[in-house]
């Protein structure tokens, strides 16, 4: 006989757990990201330390950037012991991919947005380059 226990504990308690919002956790669980919780004899809901680490791989993932679904898809292949690594990688590339094209076009953003304060004088006139750009594009 195992020595292990299940802890249970209720959804604030998981919010102290993770840092996520109950709010959020109630989203998670609405859209199935998160399952629904057992309930205890009195009606609570009843978390265990599946629900503190998958809720802990959701936000992991959403702090780096990827989509609902990607982490949807993301939790199909932790589920699913039979796919692959090769399968999250193509999911990791594909975000990848999106993240450096973010950061192409904030350091453009950065360029232009930087020319264009140089630009500006600063003065208590009406006249401001900052304006002019925006009225401009």
């Amino acid at each position: 006989m195992s020595n292990t226990s299940v802890r249970s504990i209720r959804r604030g308690d998981l919010a102290r757990a993770t840092g996520c919002n109950l709010e959020t956790i109630r989203y998670y669980e609405k859209i199935g990201i998160m399952p629904d919780p057992p309930r205890s004899t009195k009606g609570y809901r009843s978390y265990d330390d599946a629900h503190v680490k998958r809720l802990k791989f959701v936000m992991r993932s959403r702090d780096l950037g990827f989509s609902l679904e990607e982490v949807r898809g993301l939790l199909g292949l932790v589920d699913d012991r039979s796919r692959t690594c090769a399968e999250v990688q193509i999911i990791a590339e594909d975000h990848l991919t999106d993240v450096q094209a973010k950061i192409a076009d904030l350091q453009r953003i950065e360029r232009v947005l930087s020319d264009t304060v140089a630009r500006c004088t600063g003065d208590a006139a009406p006249e401001c380059a900052v304006i002019d750009a925006l009225l401009d594009a």
